[in-house]
């Protein structure tokens, strides 16, 4: 039997036992050594594999670990790459199950509890990566939504999943913020771009949650269309196009103080304007479909527009600039940046698994639960 560890393959006799003729039932022979090592790769050897090969590439990985361990050339990237993705599904086995509502228990339970720390924040937002499917490079690419939990005391978290493949996207989140120590009766603030994927994800997750559109999505997605207006061509009326930038500000400043109602009345106003001026032009036709385009943003995601004026004021968050980073550092990094790989939408998933377990500090702690010999802390030996 071959034992890999961090000092080189371990070569040991795993003879095979017959047993008794007298024991019908039993398999006809068998490997105590086989028995005792389920497992060919030392939790150690796989724990510094899934740790490095989750912050950089496979090939590196390799590199650096043969640089570090007297184990030369015995690794390879395709060997590297299977044993995170078999800690990855060991991690994913041990999610609960995924539920539609994770509002339990009574008001009057809740009224119990100890009193909690302030709100915690949690910002939501999405990246895309190459995808393999495609017969090209530059063919396709699939949507991956990272986020960042930040409590009052202790680490911020973060968390990444492929919405389309992963199959409990709220059990993820949930366990995510009671690992922070999440109470029913704590308020729990969701930042959001107003996406269709992240509204539904932060729905129904907690009693006390408040549902919030990104600041910073409204405030660019009107910078845009301002930049469009002046890039008008000569063509269109220097007046006009200085209306539109006066009515796009007239917009932004009621959606800032979170009167929606004239803000959908203005952006109705401006595309009536649009209309009327001449000669069409493509720069004319394309602030057109983006004007349409925010006011649908707008009417969609009413129920979640706060006044953010006010909440600025009171040094409350309003904006997912935090969550913007998270996805440069949980996605972008690793799988898109000076990187030629391509992905399944299985092999992302699995990757940020053990990716923001590494990120987290968490990676450790899992492998100390499932390899109890690993449990004492490596600063402490």
């Amino acid at each position: 039997m071959i034992y890999r560890t961090v000092f080189g393959k371990l070569t040991l006799p795993s003879p095979r036992w017959y047993t008794c003729r007298c024991q019908t039932t039993e398999p006809r022979s068998f490997s105590p050594l086989a028995e005792l090592l389920q497992e060919h790769t030392a939790p150690e050897l796989l724990y510094l594999e899934a740790k490095f090969a989750a912050l950089m590439s496979y090939g590196v990985t390799v590199d650096v670990l043969g640089e570090i361990l007297p184990i030369g050339a015995q690794l390879n990237a395709t060997t590297v790459q299977r044993h995170l993705l078999r800690v990855a599904e060991r991690v994913e086995q041990e999610l609960g199950e995924e539920q539609v509502m994770f509002v339990e228990g009574c008001l009057a339970e809740w009224e119990d509890l100890p009193a909690p720390d302030v709100p915690l924040t949690v910002g939501l937002d999405g990246g895309y990566v190459h995808a393999r499917d495609e017969h090209s490079r530059k063919a396709g690419w699939f949507e991956v939504i990272a986020g960042k939990s930040i409590p009052a005391k202790g680490a911020a978290k973060c968390f990444g999943f492929v919405h389309t493949y992963d199959t409990k996207p709220k059990r993820r989140l949930f366990e995510v913020l009671r690992s922070q120590g999440m109470q029913e009766n704590q308020q729990v603030t969701f930042l959001s771009d107003g996406g269709d994927m992240v509204r539904d994800l932060q729905m129904y997750l907690h009693p006390e949650a408040e549902h919030l559109l990104d600041w910073f999505h409204v405030a660019m997605r009107v910078t845009v269309m301002g930049q469009m207006a002046k890039g008008l061509t000569a063509q269109e009326s220097t007046d006009a196009s200085g209306d539109v930038e006066k009515q796009l500000e007239s917009v932004k400043w009621y959606l800032w103080h979170g009167n929606v109602f004239r803000a959908l009345q203005g952006l109705e106003d401006l595309a009536m304007d649009l209309d009327d001026i001449e000669p069409v032009t493509e720069g004319l036709k394309k602030l057109w479909k983006a004007v349409h385009e925010f006011q649908g943003y707008i009417a969609v995601n009413k129920p979640f527009i706060p006044n953010y004026g006010d909440r600025y004021r009171h040094g409350e968050t309003i904006s997912t600039a935090f969550a913007e980073s998270t996805v440069n550092q949980v996605v972008s990094r690793r799988m898109v940046k000076q990187q030629q790989m391509r992905w399944t939408q299985r092999g992302a998933h699995l990757l940020l698994q053990v990716r923001t377990q590494t990120l987290n500090d968490d990676l450790r702690a899992t492998f100390g639960r499932w390899y109890p010999g690993m449990q004492r802390d490596i600063h402490q030996e």
